[in-house]
């Protein structure tokens, strides 16, 4: 027996030696990965932040202008004589550096005003509740800065609420209860606390007046001329998505899988993608441009609120786009037999709704009128010629037969309906069906049979045959795509009427001959964190 046990042993320890050895080469490669990770982890850095530079160069000078705002007033801590006049408080310098200065001038403005109107106001009133309980014994001192502390913050807890004041003067009320709440608190245990609030003021005013410079003067960029070229951005966008959708959707089958194989990007979508995301950058900016003033040497008037008007306008013409882009992933196709019937008039109609939104995308970024000839009779022309194809086929919208498509619909239903039985008829658990019978007697059983156990396996197959038994099946995909096109030109209108209402409030020059001509490509503007302000947020102080 005990060589056996030896034996048994000997077994074991060269199955734990394996192990080991096979642990030992899965550890050795998994520090091989990490160390080619590694050696690409600068690389991957520098391409990251190569490509977010190259994306918008006002990165780099932004950047470049927070770091030169944060040396500036560095120096009341690293010159002796500004530190000695107001110590240990040039931190508050710092700070409103780091939370104030944003990406635009108007957000800038926006954060700087209401931070030092704020503090002014808290530290106003919190002399005026200093010099009332100085003059009153220790004890109802503690009460009274009490019941100070409580109604402050609850009237201006209360007053955050008050819409006019979140969308606009929200910062500034966090500030003043803050700079309220630390001043009052402390007076009762601080002697000198007064001087602390001056100092305090006098820092933060200190590090406003610098983002206010650097953001104003140094290569300024302008929340209005961030909406502004948003805009144009974004008819340009609706105007490749809706070009490009109806390429598609005519497009030969190999000539699409080509075209999937070489892109992994929609462009389609990446067209009105934009649009649809673009109500909180549109509100946002608009409310930052309304700080800014008139900074151009035309001394242009924005009108942010009709920007936004705009705005809303085109994701209601987005949500038609992309109700034509869904019509390219339906599971009912029409055939592209069919299709090339209608393809002519449909890919002239979209070329000239695509060319009316490069129109108004133009005469945006160059600020004068649209041009008079906009809806010219080239789009009204490619509405008759799509009419008259589809008069002209008639029998595929509306059949030989008014009673056909209920029994084409009976046939089906019988034809599931014995498919199935045959499948389970093996299991004894099956209705069966001898024949097809008339289409009224069919569709009469399949009615009495929809509760029976079957139920679960034979509605998602008897659906689609159904519908693929209509006899206009093949063209209704079609209908419905072409009805979406057309409801495009009828919202063009609605998109002219808020472009023309915007020149006239904006004083756009008038149009002359030519200027149709001048085409700029609008380079993608800065897409900004705006739940974050720009930049993301350091807190409050």
């Amino acid at each position: 027996m005990f060589p056996k046990v030896h034996a048994g042993m000997d077994k074991e320890t060269n199955n734990n030696m394996d192990c080991g050895k096979s642990k030992g080469i899965i550890g050795e490669k998994s520090m091989q990965i990490l160390v080619a990770k590694m050696k690409k982890y600068p690389v991957l850095v520098w391409r990251t932040a190569w490509k977010v530079g190259r994306d918008d160069p006002r990165r780099v000078i932004h950047a470049v202008k927070v770091g030169l705002s944060l040396t500036l007033v560095s120096l009341l801590y690293l010159l002796q004589p500004l530190f000695t006049g107001i110590g240990q408080n040039a931190i508050w310098a710092v700070m409103t550096v780091v939370v104030v200065l944003e990406f635009t001038a108007g957000a800038t403005l926006c954060k700087g005003l209401n931070r030092g109107l704020g503090t002014l106001l808290a530290g106003s009133l919190a002399f005026f509740i200093e010099y009332i309980a100085t003059e009153s014994g220790r004890v109802f001192r503690a009460v009274f800065i009490g019941a100070a502390v409580f109604l402050i913050g609850a009237a201006a807890t209360y007053i955050r609420f008050i819409p006019y004041i979140r969308k606009n003067y929200d910062y500034g009320v966090v500030i003043f209860l803050l700079t309220f709440n630390l001043i009052t608190v402390s007076s009762y245990r601080v002697d000198n606390v007064m001087k602390i609030a001056h100092d305090r003021f006098f820092t933060i005013a200190i590090g406003c007046g610098v983002c206010l410079l650097m953001s104003l003067l140094v290569f300024p960029n302008w929340s209005g001329e961030e909406l502004h070229s948003s805009t144009v951005f974004k008819l340009e966008g609706l105007a490749r998505s809706i070009e490009a959708c109806v390429n598609e959707y005519f497009r030969e089958q190999d000539q699409l899988e080509e075209n999937r194989d070489k892109s992994t990007e929609d462009p389609i979508y990446e067209g009105y993608k934009a649009v649809l995301d673009s109500k909180s950058f549109d509100e946002t900016m608009a409310l930052h441009a309304s700080w800014e003033p008139r900074h151009s040497r035309h001394c242009y008037r924005f009108p942010w609120q009709q920007y936004v008007k705009l705005g809303n306008v085109l994701r209601h013409f987005g949500y038609t786009v992309v109700a034509l882009h869904g019509c390219l992933r339906t599971e009912i196709q029409t055939p592209r037999s069919v299709r090339g019937l209608f393809k002519d008039p449909c890919i002239r109609l979209a070329g000239e709704v695509s060319k009316g939104l490069m129109e108004l995308a133009n005469s945006i970024r160059n600020r004068r009128h649209c041009s008079p000839e906009i809806l010219s009779d080239h789009l009204h022309e490619a509405l008759q010629d799509l009419n008259t194809a589809i008069k002209s086929q008639p029998r595929l919208f509306l059949g030989a037969n008014s009673n056909q498509a209920t029994n084409m619909l009976a046939l089906a239903a019988a034809h599931a309906t014995s498919q199935k039985h045959a499948k389970y008829s093996s299991g004894g658990g099956g209705v069966s069906l001898s024949s097809v019978k008339t289409d009224s007697s069919a569709l009469m059983e399949w009615k009495s049979k929809r509760e029976s156990s079957e139920r679960k396996f034979l509605r998602p197959q008897l659906s689609k045959i159904a519908i693929t038994s209509l006899e206009f099946s093949e063209a209704l995909p079609f209908a419905a795509f072409a009805a979406l096109l057309v409801e495009t030109v009828a919202k063009l209108d609605n998109v002219i009427e808020e472009v023309e209402e915007l020149g006239r409030i904006a004083c756009f020059k008038e149009y002359q001959h030519g200027d149709e001509n001048i085409v700029v490509t609008c380079d993608k503007p800065q897409v900004i964190d705006v739940t974050q302000n720009q930049l993301p947020s350091h807190g409050v102080d």
